[in-house]
């Protein structure tokens, strides 16, 4: 059910609150929210100067700080039949594919998302209209094209290729000339690269020294597709600020992510879903390499955990995407307590974590100042982070988007 935000302060009382960062759920506070969809103020029940705000109430509820989805591809095209459908479609035809994407998005909890590569500059288009209210979906932190060498990781979907330090550099500002919050650099192989093996290096120090010097001159972090140790290695003693998926993660290397304050965002979904591979219709190939690569995947988040790498979530797969009867998000955070985090640190992967790593502190808490983006659900996700598969009511900026409870 889809609510439409009135413009005017919004009072929320009754709730069990996680507000991103505490080790236990705070009681007794009502939550003003101006019309701004900013938290105005937190206190004692029945002691905010609510005046004529609309009050919901969500007594024996439990709030949370909406989702942050760290791995996220809107118009995801991968090799096969579902992806060749996406990937024939026309601009117009793309652009809402991803607008419906990033709806279920919405809806399924993630209000804020990372792009970590999409194609034709469309990402950018669909931001605008999210911010300016024409499109319900997450809010967008976007790398806009990955970047790689030629016939590198991406190249046949949303990364743009170049060779050399100068052709690099120059994709880099190209990025951030367009608007991109951050910049992805594929510097191994990967699942979905037909001519190439996961732990096949992609660039040379060079090349990877001028993505990383020229996006942190111009103020933005650099994130990297990653497989195998050594490769990463060389990007970290390069300034490399965080890893996706790193299939291929030694004990060593994750010690040297921790001191050097590199995050990790391990995707784990992506090399144990199957039934997700065969609805889209991907080779043979791919299914066996990234299932192969299942194992070894799972043990190098285990190292990360281990080490003490800052770590937070992202699924690759599609947020709202079915797995195992919930959401591929949801999905993922289940897998990183099976490896060995508990539920808390899990959820402020999914909030306070993520939100450090994008480097917005309005964004993932629950206080006064940041943006009123909650989840509700019936049981403690603090406790048991399963207790996500009962999400059922979403505000995101002070608006509710999904009451599924309304009418009850």
């Amino acid at each position: 059910m889809i609510t439409i935000a009135e413009d005017r302060r919004v009072l929320l009382t009754g709730a069990r609150i996680f507000d991103g960062r505490s080790e236990h759920l705070r009681d007794g506070l009502d939550i003003l929210v101006d019309a701004d969809g900013v938290i105005a103020g937190l206190g004692a029940t029945r002691t905010l100067d609510a005046g004529d705000a609309r009050v919901i109430d969500l007594a024996g509820r439990i709030l949370s700080p909406g989702l942050i989805n760290m791995h996220v591809h809107l118009g995801l095209a991968l090799p096969g039949t579902a992806g060749a459908e996406i990937a024939s479609k026309g601009d117009p035809d793309l652009l809402l594919v991803m607008a419906d994407s990033a709806r279920r998005t919405l809806h399924a909890g993630v209000t804020t998302a990372r792009l970590v590569g999409e194609s034709r500059y469309l990402d950018f288009a669909l931001r605008r209209g999210i911010d300016a209210g024409i499109i319900a979906g997450p809010r967008l932190y976007t790398a806009g094209h990955a970047l790689c060498c030629t016939g590198g990781h991406g190249w046949e979907s949303d990364a743009l290729e170049g060779d050399g330090a100068d052709d690099l550099r120059r994709l880099t500002r190209l990025q951030i000339r367009h608007g991109a919050d951050l910049i992805k650099v594929c510097i191994s192989g990967g699942i979905a690269g037909e001519h190439e093996q996961i732990d096949t290096p992609q660039l040379t120090d060079d090349e990877m020294a001028a993505v990383i010097q020229t996006a942190h001159d111009w103020g933005r972090k650099v994130t990297a597709h990653v497989g195998p140790s050594e490769t990463l290695r060389r990007a970290i003693e390069l300034g490399l600020d965080c890893v996706e998926h790193g299939y291929e993660l030694t004990r060593e290397v994750t010690d040297l992510m921790s001191e050097r304050g590199v995050w990790y965002v391990p995707t784990i979904t992506v090399s144990r879903c199957e039934e997700f591979f065969d609805a889209q219709g991907v080779p043979t190939w791919m299914k066996e390499r990234a299932l192969g690569a299942g194992p070894r995947h799972w043990e190098s988040l285990e190292n990360a955990i281990a080490s003490g790498v800052r770590i937070a979530m992202g699924t690759d797969m599609p947020p709202a995407a079915d797995f195992d009867g919930t959401t591929a998000t949801v999905r993922e955070m289940e897998f990183m307590v099976d490896a060995g985090m508990t539920s808390l640190d899990v959820m402020r992967s999914a909030t306070s974590y993520a939100a450090e790593l994008l480097g917005a502190d309005d964004l993932g808490v629950v206080e006064v100042g940041a943006r009123a983006d909650f989840i509700a659900t019936d049981a403690d996700p603090t406790a048991d982070v399963a207790a996500l598969r009962g999400i059922d009511w979403v505000m995101q900026g002070g608006a509710v988007l999904r009451d599924d409870r309304a009418g009850r």
